[in-house]
């Protein structure tokens, strides 16, 4: 594999900064190679579609989350060509459950444009990748480090953590000024050498020491130039998102079921849970949920079920659920955002985590059983 031996000029232009301090860079290496994560499934490794599906999944999940999906997605799509080639329906039934589903769109997006546009080759230009659906600025830097060797600054949620208590930046870090401070730090501390080894050092120390509640400030390798810790402000810093209020929101979804199915609704590619299966909702405060099943079939029955909320990154959402059963139903196939699903097939299906949490105890219930 061809190794990037230079940087983009945005990249470099401030190495040689007054921010530049190569005993940074060589103390994260030096901890890294000692103390670093070296057997997660996606190192060891320059295969860069791997280390690519990797860093998407890895956007705002926790590691533990991701291994198990991220083998199972294997299995199925080993290659970009694979993936690109798959239906829609398929790649969010292999993401359901890991959330933040436009992730899975700009995934499959993006494998797409790798065959079409770079014969299934992720391109090495940090600046390229950085174009393709899903894949930022710091997402794009690690790919290229990793898979190529490119000399490419980061900067996620990890390494912002580690930047602002070690240099005593105040701020939240996802204000654009203070961010902007951050990256200029982040490139001109890039070490000439062991890219790979810097760049995982930075995100092992944010993972596994320079945690957000429970810092190991004294196992840290930076500790003795840390100036939240000199300062005893390890705990204020970073500078939390400053507080506004949730918006909440509310509606009702619909357990249409008749002989051992359930109605499921294809829900729009933009929106929440896109691309995903869902059920048909109404509004909330609609008592008629009984008639709203009508187009759908004969209602024999309607029941109120527990009611839950789940909490977007932007909004809280509360649901009352309602089971309506049919003595006949109507053929779904007339209308193109509706399928009568099979009851066994549910728990691969492409729900939202906590519809298909819904789904799988409602079919747990014996008259439904009976009907498989």
């Amino acid at each position: 594999m061809k190794r990037v031996a230079g940087a983009p000029a945005a990249q470099a232009a401030g190495a040689g900064s007054a921010l530049s301090d190569p005993s940074f860079s060589q103390a994260v290496i030096r901890w890294q190679k000692q103390h670093g994560r070296h057997t997660l499934p996606w190192q060891n490794t320059t295969d860069a579609y791997r280390i690519w599906l990797s860093e998407i999944m890895l956007q705002q999940t926790q590691v533990s989350a991701v291994i198990p999906y991220y083998l199972r997605f294997l299995e199925r799509f080993p290659d970009v060509a694979s993936l690109a080639a798959a239906p829609s329906e398929e790649v969010m039934a292999h993401w359901s459950g890991l959330g933040y589903y436009s992730r899975a769109r700009n995934l499959h997006r993006c494998a797409q444009r790798v065959v079409s546009e770079f014969g299934g080759v992720f391109p090495a230009d940090p600046a390229q990748l950085a174009d393709l659906p899903g894949i930022g600025r710091s997402t794009a830097a690690a790919i290229a480090a990793f898979a190529y060797g490119a000399r490419a600054a980061i900067l996620d949620g990890n390494v912002k953590r580690v930047f602002a208590r070690v240099f005593g930046i105040e701020g939240f870090p996802g204000a654009k000024p203070v961010e902007d401070r951050m990256w200029q730090r982040a490139v001109a501390l890039l070490p000439a050498q062991d890219i790979e080894s810097y760049t995982q050092g930075l995100m092992d120390l944010g993972a596994t020491l320079c945690t957000r509640s429970s810092p190991s400030c004294n196992q840290c390798p930076l500790v003795e130039r840390c100036v939240a810790y000199e300062s005893g402000r390890v705990h204020l810093l970073p500078e939390r998102r400053p507080k506004k209020a949730v918006p909440e929101k509310s509606t009702a979804m619909l357990v249409i079921t008749h002989d051992g199915h359930v109605l499921l609704e294809q829900r729009p590619d933009s929106g929440i849970w896109g691309g995903l299966m869902s059920l048909p909702e109404i509004a909330e405060d609609s008592d008629d949920a009984f008639s709203a099943a009508a187009p759908f079939g004969e209602p024999e029955s309607s029941e109120k079920l527990t009611p839950f909320s789940h909490t977007f990154t932007h909004f809280k959402l509360h649901v009352s659920p309602y089971r309506i059963r049919l003595s006949r139903r109507k053929d779904a196939a007339r209308q193109s955002s509706h399928v009568w699903y099979p009851g066994e097939r549910l728990a691969d299906a492409p729900l939202p985590a906590p519809v298909k949490k819904l789904l799988l105890a409602v079919f747990r219930e014996p008259d439904l059983l009976a009907n498989r």
